[in-house]
């Protein structure tokens, strides 16, 4: 995978690099900033075969240098701010049902599972509050900042710090069950990979390309499947971090890795089933046909699911910072941008279907798919529910 050679590109990276000989570092810069390496495309003008119709709109703490993303349990819609605010929305209408302060700053969340709200902070704190009525149920301690939204399923809640350590616990005392740590290539990311809980394994994209299975009983490594080798002279060539969300069906597990590879592995083997070349700092969603991704400078591909041959690719949104992309209603593929654009493309062409607005601020969580809709949340702290018609 080529490293992008642009003056402007090695500035920014030069400007935000930090090498210590005694410990990992992470990259930051043009990765977790709005700033932008190239210029925007223009939005252009399309021809809508469908609409995004507001429903309500709800407002709460921005997301200062964090990404947050709502999350929903299918009556409610919980959202988080980097000042410690978390809330619960009706899903219907956006009425606020209850609102906490969590008495610190946040750094990641929400989850959301098995009765529990969970955030996370930039000290390595997990929060879980009782989703009925945002009672503070307990706290956990991991040993790195959590920049990753924690998970709960199956009787468990799994969550992240920054230093490569996983720990898992048990969601009715938030008793720790296992942790599990690895160490980390020289230069990563700062942008991590998303946790996906299944019924036997936690799934884990890793710095260094690689992607895991954790068994639930003990932590213990499943497997451990390649979605990137990484390659180059140079520690910043070299990473090929899987970041961003993953994507499970009851067969596969799919990621992408920066300067790397998107791809699929089968959930039980641990076996790779194909890989494209990509390099993406966002991360995959699936539906029943399709893998989408979208690549570094912003433009949005999908693969056959089982295969992996590239059907279509979107480039129209270049250099826009588009947020993960979510499949949505079955026939659609959504994504937001550093202006709070909402695009929806139509999965089965890649063609634009609708556009929306929220309030001008970039999308860098993800967003939420509903059965007719979505639900975004913007850095100024703007939630949105958008209906597709």
């Amino acid at each position: 995978m080529r490293w992008e050679a642009d003056v402007l590109t090695r500035a920014l990276l030069s400007a935000t690099l930090v090498i210590a000989l005694s410990a990992c570092s992470t990259v930051g810069g043009w990765f977790g900033s709005d700033k932008t390496v190239g210029k925007p495309a223009a939005l252009t003008e399309i021809k809508p075969s469908a609409s995004l119709a507001r429903q309500w709109e709800a407002h709460l703490g921005g997301a200062g240098p964090y990404d947050f993303s709502p999350a929903t349990d299918g009556q409610a819609v919980y959202a988080a701010g980097s000042d410690g605010r978390l809330v619960k929305l009706d899903l219907s209408s956006g009425r606020e049902l209850w609102r906490v302060d969590a008495g610190r700053a946040l750094s990641a969340g929400v989850g959301v599972g098995e009765g529990l709200v969970l955030v996370g902070t930039r000290k390595g704190e997990l929060l879980a509050y009782k989703a009925v009525d945002g009672q503070f149920a307990w706290k956990a301690q991991l040993s790195g900042e959590i920049l990753v939204p924690p998970v709960a399923a199956n009787g468990v809640a799994a969550a992240r710090g920054n230093d490569g350590k996983i720990a898992l616990f048990e969601v009715r005392d938030g008793k720790q069950r296992w942790a599990s740590s690895r160490a980390l290539p020289a230069l990563t990311l700062r942008e991590q990979g998303y946790l996906a809980l299944g019924d036997k394994a936690l799934y884990v994209g890793n710095a260094g390309g690689r992607l895991s299975a954790l068994s639930l009983v003990n932590g213990a490594p499943l497997w451990e499947a390649n979605i990137a080798l990484p390659h180059g002279t140079t520690e910043l060539e070299r990473i090929a971090d899987v970041v961003g969300p993953l994507a499970l069906d009851d067969q596969l597990v799919c990621g992408a890795a920066y300067q790397g590879r998107v791809g699929c592995i089968d959930r039980v083997t641990g076996n790779g089933v194909w890989a494209r070349d990509l390099s993406s700092l966002r991360g995959v969603d699936m539906d029943a046909h399709f893998v989408f991704a979208g690549d570094d400078h912003g433009t949005l591909l999908a693969y056959e699911r089982v295969r992996g041959g590239n059907t279509w690719k979107q480039d129209k949104l270049r250099d826009r910072k588009l947020s993960s992309p979510v499949a949505v209603a079955e026939h659609y593929v959504a994504v937001g941008d550093y202006q709070g654009q909402i695009h929806l493309l139509n999965a089965s062409d890649g063609a634009f279907a609708a556009r929306a607005s929220t309030d001008g601020s970039p999308v860098r969580g993800v967003m939420i798919p509903l059965k007719s809709g979505l639900v975004v949340q913007t850095v100024n702290g703007g939630v949105f529910a958008l209906k597709i018609q």
